[in-house]
């Protein structure tokens, strides 16, 4: 029972923490060095950074050509982090791309935090973090002042906050079942408040408070804690596991959805305070009754309602657009910035920012996430339901909506199922290496082992090698037009 019930203990491995400071500070270099570049705006830096700086000056979102409030579409989180920067920095270009850089740093931190509890391996799960150092798809996004980036870092914050939570709920039963509580006896069940269930809650919320798309992942997250109560209870030996599992913590799971609209709407709060947000008075212009608590709370429904309308009706062709179904392949990346003029030692030369992950990397998602299926069915691995829920969470709904309305989509959408692909991958790894058994502590080093170990090496190695052929065009680097040309391996896909 306590092998069924174990979770992992050893947090303050010091080793653990070694790699991770290692990989961090590689990640933050590589985000941080020349963030400030290129000059001006890039892609939708038109858009951010300048309502960022717009909510410092009067708490919402303005328009200067009509000196009034601008109407906006995304709730203003993201913003108000991007906002943080030009306070500190000023209105320029480390301004208003710094706090994307630590976002993108702190994804990474998170990760190998959530692989080495998966994983209960350093060595795996420092290659989670250097999978993600090494993407240029990551690097782009962590470099650029845009709002999936930290979309990204609160999905995974709460995907973490819920593994503690199913650690936690296990080592609670656990302790119970060790001082003498008999699960088939009359006794009610030991009770245990989830913590970290409303960590996740306020993540969550936060998550919510930067895109709307954050709700995708809702009900799967939700069904990921019902399980993991059920099988919890199952392995303790309680009697009746699902229905006691299912409504046990349904009222916990609501508590913390709760939380989740608390904190959302705590980050309107610019819109509540001032007077001058947009539809901020919509009931009174139209002659309703606007009560001084619900009237806010129902004006800002309405904004809402506009605003759900204006995404889904946004069918508007774009050249950099692209489906769901080609994200993973590399379909159709986005351009972020583009110049030719400059000196590089060539008779023409480019300087380009592609929003692309790196080939290698992202080519290998599909084989692994068959191979996450596969494994996952035939060693009943929680770990691989867990990193597929996530995937699915991240990705299927915009398969909907891509054949329900044909919304207009871009490959930047797939971030925040980031992390989930990229764990897949070091879980193949993982199973490459070890045999379906596990290995014993202390046991004898396998031929498998010794086998997969190397394979995971070389796999890690060549994804840095690609990463670093790539760089120049994830960082805008002036290079020869020769060169650039030569990396545009899907030809006119990716121009």
């Amino acid at each position: 029972m306590r092998r069924r019930l174990a979770t992992l203990d050893n947090w303050l491995n010091p080793y653990s923490w070694l790699v991770t400071a290692l990989i961090v500070s590689i990640a933050a270099v590589l985000r941080l060095v020349g963030v400030d570049r290129p000059k001006g705006y890039i892609f939708d830096e038109v858009y951010y950074p300048t309502d960022a700086w717009d909510m410092l000056q009067h708490g919402v979102e303005w328009d200067e050509k009509v000196n009034g409030p601008a109407y906006v579409v995304h709730p203003p989180l993201g913003k108000w982090l991007i906002a943080l920067g030009e306070k500190a920095f000023g209105n320029n270009e480390l301004g208003w791309r710094f706090p994307a850089a630590i976002a993108g740093t702190l994804m990474i931190l998170v990760l190998i935090r959530v692989a080495y509890r998966l994983f209960h391996s350093i060595v795996l799960a420092g290659a989670a973090g250097l999978l993600m150092t090494l993407d240029g798809f990551q690097l782009v996004l962590s470099r650029t002042s845009l709002l999936d980036i930290f979309l990204g870092l609160f999905i995974l914050m709460t995907f973490a906050s819920l593994l503690l939570d199913r650690d936690h709920y296990r080592r609670r039963w656990l302790r119970a079942l060790e001082n003498g509580y008999d699960p088939a006896g009359p006794r009610n069940p030991p009770l245990i408040f989830p913590w970290w269930l409303m960590v996740a809650g306020i993540t969550f919320g936060l998550a919510c408070g930067v895109k709307w798309s954050a709700l995708f992942f809702a009900p799967f997250f939700a069904l990921l804690v019902i399980v993991w109560r059920v099988q919890a209870r199952r392995s303790a030996g309680a009697d009746h596991a699902v229905l006691r599992g299912i409504f046990g913590g349904l009222g916990y799971l609501i508590l913390s959805f709760v939380l989740t609209v608390v904190i959302y709407l705590a980050t309107w709060t610019g819109w509540f305070v001032t007077n001058t947000g947009y539809f901020r008075h919509y009931r009174q212009a139209n002659g309703m009754d606007e009560p001084p608590v619900l009237g806010a709370l129902l004006n800002l429904m309405h904004y809402h309602y506009e605003a759900y309308t204006f995404h889904s009706g946004l069918t508007d062709r774009h050249p950099y657009q692209s489906w769901p179904w080609q994200w993973l392949l590399l379909g159709r990346p986005v351009a972020f910035s583009w110049k030719s003029n400059g000196n590089c030692g060539a008779p023409s030369c480019a300087a380009e920012i592609l929003l692309l992950g790196t080939p290698l990397l992202w080519w290998s998602f599909l084989p692994a996430l068959a191979a996450l299926v596969w494994f996952g069915i035939a060693r009943r691995d929680w770990r691989a339901l867990a990193i597929g829920t996530g995937v699915v969470a991240g990705l299927l709904p915009w398969f909907y909506f891509a054949v329900a309305d044909g919304r207009t989509m871009f490959s930047f959408y797939a971030l925040p199922a980031l992390p989930f692909l990229i764990l897949a991958v070091v879980y193949t790894l993982g199973a490459i290496m070890t045999p379906p058994g596990g290995v014993a502590a202390g046991e004898r080093r396998t031929d498998r082992q010794l086998i997969g170990t190397i394979v995971a090496g070389v796999y890690v190695l060549l994804v840095a090698l690609c990463f670093a052929y790539f760089h120049p065009i994830f960082v805008g680097q002036l290079i020869p037009y020769d060169d650039w040309s030569a990396r545009m391996w899907l030809g006119s896909r990716w121009i």
